[in-house]
C-alpha cells in the first residue's frame, strides 16, 4: 500500500503553472475573499467607539448620563461613513490606475519614490499580520460570550492558535479554493446581521424593542475623565475607523479578479463599502438604542442580538455563530493580500526572495506560513485581547492610506500638467491627461488629510498602551528592508559581467576524499573521483590516533591505489586541519580549484537520519568560505534490510559502526 502523503492530503494535488489563469475570481468570490476583513470589522468598530466614551461614563453613572454619552456614538459613526466614502473613492480611482493591483506600496513607489514606498509596505505587511490577530481575537471573544461557552473564555489563546492553523492550511490550498470556502461564512453572516438589523427596525417602529439591563452586563472598567472633552471624541473616532480597516484589500488583489480585472475590482469595492456603511451605521444605531453597554465579557453585537432574538432563541445563536465566523474568516483577506505584497517587495529585492515563489497550489506558500507564524506570535504575547491589539492595528492602516491618497495626489498633479490628448510614460502606468484631475486631487488630498489625523490621534491617544510599538517597529522594519535591498544589490553587483574580466582559461584540480573509515562507500568514493580524471589523494583526519593506523591498513588492504594522508589533530576537530590543508595546497598551487569529495550516508527515515553526525553540512559551511574551493556530496542509500538479509550477514572483526 502506498504511504498517505500528508501535505497532499491537507493542501491538495499540485498545480501547473499554466492552471495560474484559472485561478481567478468572480466578484461575489471576490467579495467573500477580499471584504471579509472590512465586513467584519463592523463586529467590533461600535463597541471600540462605547468602550472609549465609557471613560466619560464611570462606573454606576446614571442610566440617563450613560444614555446621553453613549449618544453620541451616532454622530461620530457618520463622520466615519463620510471619511470611508472618500476613501473608497479615493482607492476606486487607485484601481483604475493601477490595474496590476499593489496598492498603496506600487502608488508610493511610482510617485513618492523608494523610502515612502517601503513605509507603506512595511505598514501594510504589519496591518495583515495584525488584520489576523485582531480578526481571529475578536472571533473567538464572540464565541465566548454566548453563555453555553463562557467558561473556554480561559482558553482564548489555544483557541485563537487553533484556528490560525486552519485558516493557513486552507489558504494554502490556493485562492480560488480558499475563496469559495470562505464564501459561505461571509454571506451567512450578512444574512443574519441584516435580519438582525431588519428585526430591531421593526421591534423600534411597533414600541417593542427592549433595552438591555445594566444588571446582566459586567460594564468595561477603566479611568474615568472628568468630562467629556474634544481630546476623548476624537480618541473614540480614531477608534472607531476600525471600520475602515480592509478597505485597501481590493486594490492589492486586483489581479486575482476575472477579466476586465479593474472592473470587477472597482465594483465589487463598491459592494463592499456600502454594505459595510449600512452595517456599521445600522449597529450603531441599533445599540444605542437598546442602551448597549461595552463590556469586557459580552460584546455589543451579543447584547444586541440577545435584545433583539431573545436570549434563549435560535436566532441569537446563529447571529453569534455568524458574527463569529466573519471575524475568524476576516483573516482570509491578510492571507490573501500579505503573500502579494511580499512577492512584490521581495521582487524588488527588499524582502528574501525566496517569497517570490509559488508553491504547489500556485500561492506564494512562503508568505503565507510566514504570517501565520507572526499572527501566532501576536496572539500569544496579547492574550487574544482585540482592545490590546487595536492600538497597534490602526497607526499602520491610516498611515498606508495617508501615503496611497498623497501618491494619488502627485499622479494627478502630474497629469494635470499634460495637454490634451498628450501621454507620458510611468514607472508602473502611462499617463494619460485627463479633464477631472483637479477633482481626483481634491478628493485624495481630503482624504489623504483626514487619514493622517486619524492616525495621529491614534498615536497620540493610545501611545501608552502599545502604539509605541509601532511606531519604533515600522522605522526598524524599513532599516531591515534596506539593508535586505543593499545586500543583493552587492550580490548583482558581484556577478555582474563587468565587475571581474571574464578568464576562461582551464585551471589544474586536486581532488581530495575525505576519508572517515574504509567501506563499501569509500569505494564508490574512489571510483568517482578516478571518473573525473583529476589528480586525486585521500585524507584522514586524526582524532584517534589508534583509529587512524587501522584506516591505514585498511586502505592498503581494500583499496591498495592512491595516496593516503594522515591529518593529526590533537585537539579532536574536524574542519580546522582539512582547511590548513586545502590553504597550502592552493599556496603549493597558485590559482588551482581544489575539490573535496565527501561521502555521505543517506538513510530512508528521518528519524534515521537523525542517528548519524551528518558533518557535510558543517564542512560545506567551511568551504563555502574559501576561494576557488568546490565541495561535493556522494550520498550512499541506505535502505532497512529484509529480516532473511540480516539473518546472512556476518560482520568482519574490522568493521566499525560508522556514524558520518
Amino acid at each position: 500500500m502506498d504511504k498517505i502523503n500528508l501535505g497532499r492530503l491537507l493542501v491538495g494535488r499540485p498545480l501547473e503553472t499554466k492552471e495560474l489563469p484559472h485561478q481567478a475570481i468572480s466578484r461575489p468570490v471576490g467579495l467573500a475573499v477580499f471584504a471579509s476583513d472590512a465586513l467584519s470589522s463592523t463586529a467590533y468598530a461600535t463597541e471600540e467607539i462605547l468602550i472609549t466614551l465609557a471613560a466619560a461614563v464611570g462606573v454606576g453613572a446614571a442610566a440617563s448620563a450613560a444614555g446621553s454619552v453613549f449618544g453620541l456614538s451616532i454622530p461620530i459613526a457618520i463622520a466615519i461613513s463620510i471619511l470611508l466614502v472618500i476613501v473608497t473613492i479615493s482607492y476606486r480611482q487607485t484601481i483604475y490606475a493601477y490595474p496590476n493591483g499593489g496598492g498603496a506600496y506600487i502608488v508610493a513607489r511610482d510617485n513618492l519614490g523608494e523610502v515612502p514606498a517601503q513605509i507603506a509596505g512595511a505598514a501594510l505587511l504589519t496591518d495583515y499580520i495584525l488584520t489576523v490577530a485582531v480578526s481571529v481575537s475578536s472571533g473567538v471573544a464572540q464565541i465566548t460570550s454566548f453563555p453555553a461557552f463562557r467558561s473556554l473564555q480561559p482558553y482564548r489563546v489555544q483557541m485563537a492558535v487553533t484556528v490560525i492553523v486552519l485558516i493557513t492550511i486552507i489558504n494554502l490550498r490556493g485562492v480560488k479554493e480558499s475563496g469559495r470556502i470562505f464564501a459561505i461564512p461571509t454571506y451567512f453572516f450578512l444574512l443574519m446581521m441584516f435580519l438582525t438589523l431588519g428585526s430591531g427596525l421593526v421591534q423600534l417602529l411597533t414600541g417593542t424593542l427592549g433595552t438591555v439591563d445594566p444588571e446582566s452586563v459586567e460594564m468595561f472598567h477603566q479611568e474615568t475623565v472628568h468630562n467629556l472633552g474634544l481630546f476623548l471624541i476624537l480618541s473614540a473616532f480614531s477608534r472607531g475607523c476600525t471600520a475602515l480597516t480592509g478597505i485597501e484589500a481590493i486594490s492589492n488583489g486586483i489581479t486575482a479578479f476575472k477579466k476586465p480585472r479593474s472592473h470587477n475590482a472597482a465594483v465589487t469595492l463598491i459592494w463592499m463599502s456600502s454594505i459595510l456603511i449600512t452595517l456599521f451605521l445600522g449597529i450603531t444605531v441599533l445599540a444605542h438604542q437598546i442602551e448597549a453597554i461595552p463590556s469586557h465579557t459580552e460584546t455589543i453585537i451579543s447584547q444586541m442580538a440577545r435584545t433583539v432574538h431573545g436570549d434563549a432563541g435560535i436566532l441569537y445563536a446563529l447571529t453569534l455563530a455568524g458574527t463569529a465566523l466573519i471575524l475568524l474568516m476576516a483573516a482570509n483577506t491578510s492571507y490573501a493580500d500579505f503573500p502579494r505584497l511580499a512577492a512584490l517587495a521581495a521582487a524588488d529585492g527588499f524582502l528574501p526572495r525566496q517569497l517570490t515563489y509559488r508553491g504547489g497550489r500556485l500561492v506564494f506558500s512562503w508568505g503565507i506560513m510566514l504570517l501565520a507564524l507572526f499572527a501566532i506570535v501576536l496572539v500569544v504575547i496579547f492574550n487574544a485581547s482585540t482592545t490590546s491589539l487595536i492600538p497597534l492595528y490602526a497607526i499602520g492602516v491610516f498611515l498606508s492610506f495617508t501615503i496611497s491618497q498623497t501618491g494619488m495626489v502627485v499622479r494627478a498633479r502630474r497629469i494635470g500638467r499634460l495637454k490634451p490628448g498628450e501621454s507620458a510614460a510611468g514607472m508602473e502606468t502611462p499617463l494619460e491627461y485627463d479633464p477631472y484631475w483637479r477633482r481626483h486631487m481634491l478628493i485624495s488630498g481630503f482624504g489623504a488629510v483626514c487619514t493622517f489625523i486619524v492616525m495621529l490621534v491614534f498615536a497620540v491617544t493610545k501611545f501608552t498602551e502599545g502604539a509605541w510599538f509601532v511606531l519604533l517597529l515600522l522605522p526598524t522594519l524599513v532599516l531591515i528592508f534596506f539593508r535586505i535591498h543593499r545586500h543583493y544589490k552587492d550580490v548583482a553587483k558581484a556577478l555582474s559581467w563587468e565587475s571581474v574580466p571574464p578568464d576562461t582559461t582551464p585551471r589544474p584540480v586536486k581532488t581530495l576524499i575525505l576519508v572517515d573509515d574504509v567501506h563499501m562507500e569509500t569505494v564508490r568514493l574512489v571510483n568517482f573521483a578516478k571518473s573525473l580524471q583529476h589528480p586525486w589523494q585521500a585524507i584522514h583526519v586524526g582524532v584517534n590516533p589508534e583509529k587512524s593506523e587501522k584506516i591505514v591498513e585498511k586502505w592498503q588492504k581494500r583499496i591498495g591505489e592512491g595516496e593516503l594522508v594522515i591529518l593529526p589533530s590533537p585537539y579532536r576537530l574536524l574542519a580546522e586541519p582539512i582547511r590548513e590543508y586545502v590553504e597550502s595546497l592552493q599556496q603549493e598551487n597558485p590559482g588551482c580549484f581544489v575539490h573535496v569529495i565527501m561521502g555521505h550516508l543517506a538513510m530512508d527515515t528521518f528519524w534515521a537520519q537523525a542517528l548519524h553526525q551528518n558533518t557535510a553540512f558543517i564542512f560545506n559551511l567551511t568551504f563555502a568560505q574559501m576561494d576557488n574551493v568546490v565541495f561535493t556530496t556522494v550520498p550512499y542509500q541506505i535502505h532497512r534490510p529484509s529480516h532473511a538479509e540480516m539473518e546472512a550477514y556476518k560482520p568482519d572483526n574490522e568493521d566499525i559502526i560508522v556514524s558520518r
